[in-house]
């Protein structure tokens, strides 16, 4: 199966309640329908340094910022096929580079314990940044269900609503089962639009219906906001900083 490896849109968040989400995916319905993968459970595993450099970075909202994460649409083997994805934001656009990797080789890469075994302009990029940061590690384990839905005629737009958003820091495996502490509140979805250019007027129209507006929701900043640095302060007795 060919899978697209390179990504240049806008991603707008937006929290829903259930109810909302059911109003909007009956005003969808003339314009959207939902992928061929149906509802799925995505795994990932974040990577970043000993001191979290990355994740810090990215919650003091710079205007340009980066992210290494390896992502897999169910639960894997080592000989799973998953994705290395380098993200990165400037100015409002995501910029996303990914590469098709055996688990257990995109693992090893990542971490350091030997060269990608295939050679592209992406894995370049990507050895770059392995190289840039030295010593990284994975830091979270993250994962939620998400229904996808694409534009009916072949259009750009698309619109993912994802709940059951879960993390922890402990056994960080994509072979692993998903379980961890929720990161959103009961009965609220996290809806993103997805799009090169503008949202369409009728969609549009909807948000401006519901009175849902646009907020700022990452969910690697929010676990490591309400998950792993109150766990750093603590196991340092209140004296870890962010140095």
């Amino acid at each position: 199966m060919a899978y697209q490896s390179i990504f240049q849109r806008y991603e707008l968040k937006y929290m829903l309640s259930r109810e909302q989400k059911e109003r909007i995916l009956a005003a969808m319905a003339p314009y959207m329908a939902l992928d061929h993968y149906g509802r799925t459970t995505i795994r990932n595993i974040y990577f970043d340094t000993d001191s979290y450099r990355l994740i810090r970075r990215s919650i003091e909202k710079p205007i340009y910022k980066e992210k290494l994460r390896i992502r897999s649409y169910y639960r894997a083997d080592p000989d799973s096929t998953v994705f290395v994805e380098l993200k990165k934001k400037y100015e409002s656009v995501v910029y996303k580079r990914r590469l098709a990797l055996p688990e257990s080789e995109a693992v090893e890469w990542v971490c350091g314990e030997h060269h990608c075994h295939t050679h592209t302009q992406i894995s370049d990029e990507i050895d770059y940044f392995i190289k840039y940061y030295g010593g990284l590690k994975p830091a979270a384990f993250l994962t939620y269900e998400r229904e996808a839905y694409y534009e009916r005629g072949g259009g750009d737009l698309r619109v993912t609503f994802d709940d059951n958003i879960l993390c922890r820091t402990e056994k960080i495996s994509l072979e692993a089962e998903p379980w961890g502490a929720p990161l959103l509140a009961d009965g609220y979805v996290l809806m993103e639009i997805k799009c090169a250019g503008g949202i369409p007027l009728w969609l549009t129209r909807v948000l401006s219906r519901e009175q849902i507006y646009k907020t700022s929701f990452s969910k690697y900043g929010t676990a490591y906001q309400t998950l792993i640095y109150p766990k750093l302060k603590n196991e340092n007795k209140g004296v870890f900083t962010y140095a």
